[in-house]
C-alpha cells in the first residue's frame, strides 16, 4: 500500500523549500548592502587581513540573515496554512530587516557607529536637526521608498514560489551551507589567533559589521590553557604607538574667502591666575571649555592646527590653515608669546605684544599680560576670544571661554578655536578638511574627543572617558571628577576615535 503525503505536509514542505531560497536571495542582497561597511572602513593592508575580511563578510552577514529567517519566517511555514499570508509576512520581515541594515550602513558611513541602545542618545541628538527640517514631502518620499522596497520583496517571493520545484533540481543547498558555515568558522578561528597575537589589521575590524561579536583569545584560548594572560597583557601594552607617521593635512584643499579688513584677537591663557577685567568688551562666557595638551608646545600646536597634540610631531613642517589662509588672502597675522615662556614652537612667528597692526592676532600669554595686550586701541572694536584653563603641569583641565562672538553649544575644546575663528572671518569651507574640532558658531555635535599624552579623552553628557594605550579606561564625572561605574559607550568611543584619526593615512 502506497501512502501519499497529506496536502498539509506537501504545502509545508514546499513552503520550507521556498523559504530557504528566499533567504538565500536576501543573503545576497544583504551582502551588497554590507559592502557599505567595508568601503566605510580603512583597508586591512595585508593579505591575511583581507582574507579575514572576506570570510567575516560572507560568514557573519550570511549567519545574521539566515538567523533572521530561522527565527521569524521558518516557524510561520509550519503554523500558517495560507501561502499568500506566509509570503506577505516574510516579505514584510525581509523589507524591514534589510531597510534597518541599510540605515545602519549609512549611519556607520557617516558616524562610525551602529544602531544600538548605547548609541540611541547620540543618534537622537544628531538627528534632531535633520529631522526637524523634514517636511511632509520628505516623509512621503521615505514612505514611498519603503513601499517600493516592500513591493520588490513581494515580487521576489512570488517569483521564487513559482519556480521552487525547478530551483530544487539544482541541489546546491549543501554546498551553499558548507561555504557560509566554513566562512563563519574560519573568521572566528582567524580572529582568535589575531587577538592572541594582537594582529592589528584584523583586530581593528572588530566593529565593522553590526551585531558582530568575534571569538577572542582571552575567552577561548585561555580557557584551555593555550594563552598566558599575563604575557598577553604585557604585549598588549606594547601595541600603543603614540606617533602618527603619515597624515593628509588638510585632507582637501581649503577654498574660501575671508574678511581681510577685520581685526580679531585670540588669546590663550598660559597660567591659572585670575583673568583681569576687560570692561571694554561685551564678553560672553562658556563654562565647559577643556584643554588636554600635556605641554605648552602641545597647547600652541593644538590651537593653531585645530587637531590634538598626537599629530604634533608629524605636522611640525607644515603650516596651519589658520595662518596660511589669512596670509595668502592679504590679512596681516601676528603671534604673540610672552618672552618668559619655555617654548620653541614659534621661534619663526613671534611678535612683540605691543604690535599695533590690524588683522589676526593670536597670543599665548599669562593673565598679567592679557590686559596689557587687549587694552591697546587696536582691539577696541575687534572680536575677541579668550581661552583659559591650561594646566601648567599638563593633562586634561577645565576652564572657561570668553568671547564677543555668539557661540552656541555647551561644550568646547582647544581644537574648536581654529574653525570658529575661520568661520567668524567668513571662511565656510568644511571644517573636517583642516580640523578635528567644530565651529562653535554652529556646532554639529554634543561631544568632543582629543588626546593628552598617551590618553584618548572623550567628553559627553557630563562624563569624561579616559582610555589608556593598553585599552583600560576610566569614566568620571566632569564636575566632581568622581569615578563612575557606568558601562563604556563603545559606539561613542569607536566613532570618536574614527573622527580623531581621520587625518592619518
Amino acid at each position: 500500500m502506497i501512502l501519499a503525503e497529506s496536502p498539509r505536509r506537501q504545502r509545508v514542505t514546499r513552503l520550507v523549500n521556498w523559504g530557504h531560497w528566499f533567504a538565500l536571495a536576501n543573503i545576497a542582497i544583504a551582502m551588497i548592502i554590507a559592502s557599505v561597511f567595508i568601503f566605510s572602513s580603512p583597508a586591512p593592508g595585508t593579505l591575511l587581513g583581507a582574507l579575514y575580511l572576506v570570510c567575516n563578510w560572507f560568514g557573519h552577514i550570511g549567519f545574521m540573515t539566515f538567523s533572521g529567517f530561522v527565527i521569524f519566517v521558518l516557524p510561520l511555514c509550519y503554523l500558517a496554512t495560507n501561502p499568500r499570508i506566509i509570503k506577505l509576512a516574510a516579505s514584510a520581515i525581509a523589507a524591514v530587516g534589510l531597510a534597518l541594515m541599510a540605515f545602519d550602513a549609512l549611519l556607520f558611513n557617516r558616524t562610525g557607529f551602529h544602531l544600538s541602545f548605547s548609541s540611541a542618545d547620540l543618534l537622537r541628538s544628531e538627528a534632531n536637526t535633520q529631522v526637524t527640517e523634514f517636511g511632509l514631502q520628505q516623509w512621503m518620499y521615505l514612505l514611498l521608498l519603503f513601499v517600493v522596497w516592500l513591493g520588490f520583496q513581494l515580487i521576489l517571493a512570488n517569483a521564487i514560489w513559482k519556480r521552487v520545484e525547478r530551483l530544487q533540481q539544482h541541489k546546491i543547498g549543501t554546498k551553499v551551507m558548507v561555504f557560509f558555515l566554513g566562512c563563519f568558522v574560519a573568521s572566528h578561528a582567524i580572529h582568535v589567533w589575531a587577538d592572541a597575537e594582537l594582529y592589528q589589521p584584523i583586530v581593528k575590524q572588530d566593529n565593522m559589521f553590526p551585531l558582530s561579536y568575534p571569538a577572542t583569545a582571552k575567552t577561548t584560548m585561555s580557557r584551555y590553557g593555550l594563552l598566558d594572560l599575563d604575557r598577553y597583557r604585557e604585549r598588549q601594552q606594547l601595541q600603543f604607538d603614540p606617533e602618527i607617521h603619515q597624515v593628509a593635512y588638510p585632507t582637501e584643499p581649503v577654498y574660501c574667502n575671508i574678511e581681510s579688513t577685520r581685526t580679531f584677537a585670540l588669546v590663550v591663557q598660559t597660567d591659572d591666575a585670575p583673568l583681569p577685567d576687560l570692561p571694554q568688551f561685551d564678553l560672553r562666557e562658556m563654562d565647559n571649555y577643556f584643554t588636554t595638551a600635556s605641554s605648552l608646545d602641545g597647547l600652541i600646536h593644538t590651537t593653531l592646527f585645530g587637531v590634538p597634540e598626537i599629530y604634533q610631531g608629524t605636522l611640525k613642517d607644515k603650516r596651519p590653515v589658520l595662518l596660511a589662509l589669512p596670509v595668502g588672502l592679504g590679512m596681516p597675522v601676528s603671534i604673540h608669546v610672552d618672552e618668559t615662556l619655555p617654548t620653541e614652537a614659534l621661534n619663526g612667528y613671534r611678535q612683540p605684544v605691543s604690535n599695533n597692526h590690524d588683522g589676526l592676532h593670536i597670543a599665548f600669554l599669562p593673565a598679567a599680560k592679557i590686559a596689557e595686550m587687549l587694552n591697546n586701541e587696536v582691539f577696541a572694536n575687534s572680536d575677541v576670544i579668550i581661552a583659559t584653563g591650561f594646566d601648567t603641569d599638563g593633562g586634561t583641565s577645565r576652564g572657561k571661554l570668553y568671547t564677543t562672538l555668539n557661540v552656541k553649544g555647551k561644550l568646547a575644546s582647544t581644537e574648536d578655536l581654529a574653525p570658529t575663528i575661520m568661520n567668524a572671518l567668513g571662511c565656510h569651507a568644511p571644517v573636517q578638511f583642516y580640523s578635528s574640532g567644530q565651529n562653535l558658531l554652529a556646532p554639529q555635535r554634543n561631544w568632543l574627543v582629543s588626546t593628552s599624552g598617551e590618553k584618548v579623552i572623550v567628553v559627553h553628557n557630563d562624563q569624561m572617558i579616559e582610555v589608556l594605550s593598553n585599552g583600560s579606561f576610566e569614566i568620571s564625572d566632569v564636575d566632581t571628577r568622581a569615578r563612575s561605574n557606568d558601562p563604556l559607550n563603545v559606539d561613542l568611543l569607536s566613532r570618536a576615535i574614527k573622527h580623531l584619526i581621520h587625518f592619518s593615512k
